[in-house]
């Protein structure tokens, strides 16, 4: 696991929010995080859980994701790098998708608009194979 953010005080509430967000193998919401810590016996607060996970995204150490609801969904962003993903609708579950086309056309807009610092956003959403008997 990668080191916390270096601008915030090491505590013992964030150590435990990181080590429990790289054990989500899936998109989690700041609430479900925070129940599934205080269920574990972790004692965190729910704004403190929401404070951390904004700092992560500001530093690039996870990818977000919007619910169909709007709510966001945080994952721990593995050492590779910025990823996509295609993400359940039905029951949350995610895997990365090779997204190579989307970065080079990314780059290629960014090359040609003269901007720089081009950010992007791809949400690519479906029901998986275990929930599509239910949706159906």
């Amino acid at each position: 696991m990668r080191t916390p953010i270096a601008r915030q005080r090491p505590t013992r509430q964030r150590s435990a929010l990181l080590e429990a967000l790289a054990n989500c193998r899936d998109f989690v919401s700041a609430q479900d995080l925070h129940t599934r810590m205080t269920d574990d016996g972790t004692r965190i607060g729910l704004t403190t859980v929401y404070r951390a996970l904004r700092d992560l995204e500001a530093a690039g150490e996870v990818d977000v994701a919007q619910a169909a609801a709007g709510e966001r969904l945080y994952r721990w962003r593995p050492d590779t790098g910025h990823r996509h993903y295609l993400i359940c609708r039905a029951c949350g579950f995610s895997r990365p998708v090779d997204s190579e086309v989307v970065e080079e056309w990314a780059g290629q807009i960014a090359a040609d608009s003269g901007f720089a610092g081009v950010e992007h956003v791809v949400e690519l959403t479906g029901v998986c194979d275990g929930c599509q008997p239910a949706v159906d």
